[in-house]
């Protein structure tokens, strides 16, 4: 069971609980000198997802918008093509 353990952290438990001791003591003191802290990385994400989602039904509600816009010009042009373009059978 250690040898899988080991493989799978690839090194010893005790070496990576002090590895991780050192790396989480480091992260801490740059964080806290930027000023961040977990919460707020949290509302970052978090953020970040509801302006991507708002994103994606904004260009949605633009491009109904302009398939609108098209659709008065293309429309009334198809429909007036086709009555210009009518013939009558010839008997």
């Amino acid at each position: 069971m250690s040898n899988a353990v080991t493989r799978f952290l690839g090194d010893s438990p005790l070496r990576i609980i002090i590895k991780l001791t050192v790396l989480s003591l480091v992260a801490g003191v740059v964080m806290s000198t930027i000023g961040w802290s977990p919460r707020d990385i949290y509302q970052g994400i978090v953020r970040f997802f509801e302006r991507l989602w708002n994103l994606g039904f904004d260009a949605l509600a633009n491009s109904l918008e302009y398939l609108l816009l098209g659709a008065a010009i293309v429309v009334p042009a198809f429909i007036i093509l086709r009555i210009l373009s009518f013939r009558s059978p010839r008997s």
